[in-house]
């Protein structure tokens, strides 16, 4: 099935309209995620921020602002790349989201993914992370693709941590400059499955 802009427009609408959990009572905005349905990358992020609350827009603060470098480095423009939140509306004061708050926002997380279609799924933060790898540490598996429903997902450390530990700018930047040759995996992987390729992400993968 095709899927159009329209498609992920009605879910933000949805979204916009949430009131699933108690999330909505605070929230000034509601951030669906932004981006073209057709992108080959899709990063998850764990939830807005204040910037985001206030514009309705993914990843504008700060760490937003890194991110795009991140992307821009890596050769990539921000309208090339979906980008979007496990929870949809800012916990107050940035605390971690509830259990309950992802159970309420996932479903429109899991179709957003459906629509998309992603080649690669970058996680970023442990909230998103731990939708693919239970009881996971980012220290360890951060960079390293794993094949999972025929794509790949790359964990990668939240730019917001580059901000609070610079220390891990490098790291990160490493973590994103492996993006071009994994969508080209990616792509033989799923399009021309020869043993080569079953090999290379067996060996990409961690597990």
């Amino acid at each position: 099935m095709n899927h159009t802009i329209d498609d992920l427009q009605q879910i933000a609408n949805t979204i916009n309209q949430c009131q699933a959990c108690d999330l909505h009572r605070t929230r000034k905005n509601a951030v669906p995620g932004a981006g073209p349905a057709d992108a080959e990358i899709m990063l998850i992020g764990e939830g807005p921020g204040f910037h985001e609350n206030e514009q309705g827009l993914p990843f504008v603060g700060a760490s937003g602002n890194f991110l795009t470098t991140l992307l821009e480095s890596a050769g990539y423009n921000r309208g090339d790349v979906f980008i979007t939140n496990v929870v949809k509306c800012r916990p107050p004061s940035n605390r971690d989201p509830k259990p309950e708050e992802l159970l309420a926002c996932e479903a429109y997380l899991d179709k957003q993914i459906e629509i998309i279609d992603p080649l690669i799924i970058i996680t970023l933060g442990r909230f998103s992370m731990a939708r693919y790898f239970d009881n996971a540490r980012i220290s360890r598996i951060h960079g390293k693709a794993q094949w999972q429903d025929n794509r790949f997902i790359i964990p990668m450390y939240h730019p917001a941590a580059a901000l609070h530990q610079p220390k891990l700018r490098s790291v990160i930047a490493h973590d994103f400059s492996q993006l071009d040759e994994l969508i080209e995996k990616a792509k033989r992987t799923l399009h021309q499955p020869s043993q080569e390729d079953t090999d290379q992400a067996t060996q990409l993968s961690f597990l």
